[in-house]
């Protein structure tokens, strides 16, 4: 008889590996370059700062070390691009630097204070500081100086005051507010359009009835970056970009100023009655050239000498460019996209509606401007005045924009390991340990 074969029964000892079977290899589609970027930029900030408990607050030292580098330069290149006019005028050469380094020691306690409380809280200041820059508005127009056709300026006992640059603040705080209020309702264009938009409608209004068009447009970028961080359909953005650059083409048109800047950057010629209005865009050009690649050496610029006026003012980065040369610049585009890199991880990290938008719009806010400044300066835009952020000479400027950073600074400090977070200095009530504000509870009646 033929006995069948028997199944053999497996061992529990040693299980049996399975062999592998040789396979054709699958070809791999590349991933598109976006996707690649995107994945190194993520590996390379997880490896720096961390991850769950273990975060080292990188992103909080590297807002705050390149905010104090910036305004560390700023304050040695206005002492650089202002003596030689201020020796010209009879005054002191450290004069314009000693009241840029006063407001940044002010700006720097106050930026320290910010980022030591619980940005929750800064909601309670909202309206009234709305309603501050409001007034403040109205009053420049009143009371107000005038300096170089755009009055902006009030003067408090010997000090003067943009409100201006409080009123970017105060803006992003309050639609930071509104906008985190409203929530969902934001879908339906009725709930974006009031109180939102006329209020930021109003304020741009008071700003352009000073003749200041560049800060104008700041304003208006706060508003918009407010709207997309809050998650506002993207058609409203079209239909406002479209009443936006028909209004701004109005503004040009009905002024012959902006009409010479306009034709004068395009052309490159003098305008029809004789003015040049790209004299000043010009030179600092020529500043950017002959400085090359390191500079004609720190104090040594000639451009400086009249050729470029109020060269520590708006057009402080062709003297950087021509004293320090292609490093040098590069230098502050580094420190600055740095800057924006860290705001935008504290950004994307933020689940709060409200959180999300503030730090958002000052995102936009700094690096908005510091864009369209140096764009000025490079020749890509027409003449527009407005200050390069923590460098430009300006109290006021450099006060908003630390104070600006220290409301970031407190959003980066919750991020970090609670081990090595710094502590707060003001509690304004909250228990240790608690991020949020305990709500009250109805008591029941009995």
């Amino acid at each position: 008889m033929v006995s069948t074969p028997t199944r053999p029964q497996a061992t529990k000892t040693q299980p049996k590996v399975p062999t592998k079977t040789p396979q054709a290899k699958r070809p791999t589609t590349p991933l598109p370059i976006g996707a690649r970027i995107r994945g190194a930029y993520h590996k390379f900030w997880s490896a720096l700062e961390g991850t769950g408990t273990s975060r080292n607050g990188s992103t909080y030292y590297l807002i705050l070390g390149s905010t104090l580098a910036l305004t560390a330069i700023g304050i040695m290149m206005v002492l650089s691009a202002s003596s030689v006019e201020s020796i010209a005028a009879g005054e002191s050469p450290y004069g314009n630097a000693l009241k840029q380094g006063a407001f940044a020691a002010i700006g720097i306690c106050l930026m320290f204070v910010l980022s030591r409380i619980n940005v929750v809280w800064l909601k309670r200041l909202a309206w009234p500081g709305i309603g501050l820059a409001l007034v403040l508005l109205a009053a420049v127009q009143v009371v107000g100086s005038s300096v170089n056709g755009n009055k902006n300026w009030v003067d408090f006992g010997g000090i003067t005051f943009q409100p201006s640059e409080a009123a970017k603040l105060a803006l992003a705080l309050w639609m930071a507010t509104v906008l985190a209020r409203k929530g969902k309702l934001l879908a339906r264009w009725q709930h974006v359009l009031i109180p939102a938009v006329p209020m930021a409608a109003v304020i741009i209004a008071l700003v352009l009835v000073g003749n200041d068009l560049g800060t104008a447009m700041i304003i208006m970028m706060v508003a918009a970056a407010a709207l997309f961080f809050a998650g506002v359909p993207l058609y409203i953005f079209g239909i406002a970009g479209l009443a936006a650059a028909a209004g701004t083409a109005v503004m040009a048109i009905t002024s012959s100023n902006r009409m010479c800047r306009i034709t004068s950057w395009w052309t490159g010629e003098t305008c029809a009655n004789g003015t040049d209005a790209n004299y000043q865009a010009t030179n600092g050009l020529y500043g950017l050239a002959s400085g090359g690649w390191f500079g004609v050496g720190l104090g040594q610029s000639r451009q400086k000498y009249s050729w470029i006026p109020e060269a520590h003012n708006d057009f402080i980065f062709a003297i950087i460019g021509e004293e320090l040369g292609l490093v040098g610049t590069v230098v502050v585009l580094v420190l600055f996209a740095i800057l924006g890199a860290a705001i935008y991880r504290v950004v994307v990290a933020q689940e709060g509606l409200f959180h999300r938008v503030l730090a958002g719009t000052i995102m936009v806010w700094l690096l908005g401007q510091a864009t369209v400044n140096m764009a000025v300066v490079t020749g890509l835009m027409p003449v527009i005045g407005v200050p390069l952020p923590f460098i430009s000479y300006g109290g006021s400027a450099l006060l908003m924009s630390l104070c600006a950073v220290g409301v970031v600074l407190s959003l980066a400090r919750e991020q970090m390991a609670p081990a090595i977070r710094p502590k707060r200095v003001l509690t304004l009530g909250l228990k240790p340990g608690r991020a949020t504000p305990k709500k009250k509870t109805a008591r029941k009646r009995s």
